[in-house]
């Protein structure tokens, strides 16, 4: 599927990023950095995407004859509602869309509420007089597969793939191992701070890899998890984060961050990943959202937990993996009340932990199934991405 774009022009080989005044080279610390400078457009991801996995994109510069059906890609660091993104646009790129010859084609790997950022977008197409579905916005919020004009896409996937693409996936063995659990976090969420305390006080964590690597303050208004409707939890949270923070590496919050590195024993010598996702709740979407967080122990051959929005389970068996249905209880997944979600995922973690060599036995070809996935090439989720997006034509 050809997927035909405009771009103001190219720096060795790459796209600059649309609308951007940050000047920077492609392969340098400085291309990294647009999201931090105004208006916070980046990098077209899907670029980089297509040139690994043998994906062709058809790419005209600003001075070429554009084709009818093309798109003026525009990456997102973050949604800003405050920018008109269409003011922002070069004088020949707002008259072709003006005349409907093209289409603003946004791309955002976050998992904002795409409902919002589409009452924003229709309301700034009718202020500038713009053709209706004028534009097409991929989303990495699973909600953005029910809107006009929007499309659902897992980007986290492709860009885990090929930021820890020089770590070897670490080979699934059956030798015992030394800790039951491996639950990480490095940056301060209410949410994840009752959840950690809330697996403090049952002892999941006692023979586990775990952390903490920031304080903060605990604020109801940051807490999906109705944290007083669970025993004396208020109180465990802040105490936890009043001896905040944890650390379970010698590493800096840079090495951390470091998605091209690995730490070993996190994977093949536990057993299970509580997988504390971005967001518990994302943004009252009614949608998923899966990050790199979720897709490391897929790789690295671990069974997982996933402490996210309701329905990430579903959306990873939605993309062909394995969720160890029938061995590890995944029912929590389904609950749509954040707090029932947590108890009874925080019960499935409870009930697993007394019997995790076995459940790992049972769970071994599905573990193998979701690395061979995820390491084979991209070409057909990238495909099927174009169509989509080629479809409103």
């Amino acid at each position: 599927m050809l997927l035909n774009l405009i771009t103001d022009r190219m720096v060795r080989g790459k796209m600059y990023p649309a609308l951007a005044r940050h000047q920077a080279e492609p392969y340098t610390q400085s291309w990294r950095e647009f999201e931090q400078h105004w208006p916070g457009t980046v990098p077209f991801r899907p670029q980089e995407y297509c040139e690994h996995h043998g994906v062709r994109l058809n790419i005209f510069g600003a001075n070429d004859e554009w084709p009818a059906g093309a798109f003026y890609p525009i990456g997102l660091g973050f949604f800003n509602f405050e920018i008109d993104y269409f003011d922002l646009l070069p004088e020949r790129v707002f008259t072709e869309l003006w005349h409907s010859h093209i289409r603003i084609l946004f791309y955002y790997h976050e998992g904002d509420n795409p409902v919002k950022i589409k009452q924003r977008l229709d309301a700034l197409v009718s202020k500038h007089q713009l053709p209706a579905h004028c534009y097409r916005f991929v989303s990495g919020n699973t909600a953005a597969q029910d809107l006009e004009d929007f499309v659902y896409f897992a980007d986290f996937e492709l860009w885990y793939w090929h930021r820890n693409s020089g770590s070897q996936a670490l080979a699934i063995h059956s030798t015992p191992r030394e800790r039951e659990f491996t639950a990480l976090n490095r940056l301060h969420k209410s949410w994840r701070a009752t959840a950690m305390a809330d697996l403090l006080q049952h002892h999941v964590l006692d023979n586990s890899y775990w952390s903490y690597c920031e304080t903060g303050e605990l604020a109801d208004t940051d807490n999906p998890i109705e944290i007083d409707a669970i025993g004396k939890l208020r109180a465990s949270t802040e105490q936890f984060l009043k001896s905040a923070p944890y650390y379970s590496d010698d590493l800096d919050q840079t090495a951390r961050n470091n998605h091209a590195g690995l730490v070993d024993k996190y994977f093949n010598n536990s057993y299970c990943h509580i997988v504390l996702e971005t967001h518990f709740d994302a943004d009252q979407s009614n949608g998923a959202f899966l990050t790199e967080k979720t897709f490391k122990p897929i790789k690295h051959g671990q069974m997982f937990f996933v402490a996210g929005p309701a329905g990430s389970l579903q959306t990873l068996r939605n993309l062909g993996y394995k969720t160890f249905d029938g061995i590890l209880d995944t029912s929590y997944d389904y609950d749509p009340n954040n707090t029932d979600r947590w108890i009874k995922l925080r019960n499935a973690i409870v009930k697993a932990q007394s019997d995790l060599p076995r459940l790992h036995d049972r769970a071994r070809s599905d573990i193998e199934h979701n690395q061979r996935l995820f390491l084979e090439t991209k070409t057909s989720r990238l495909n099927i991405l174009l169509e989509h997006i080629n479809e409103s034509y």
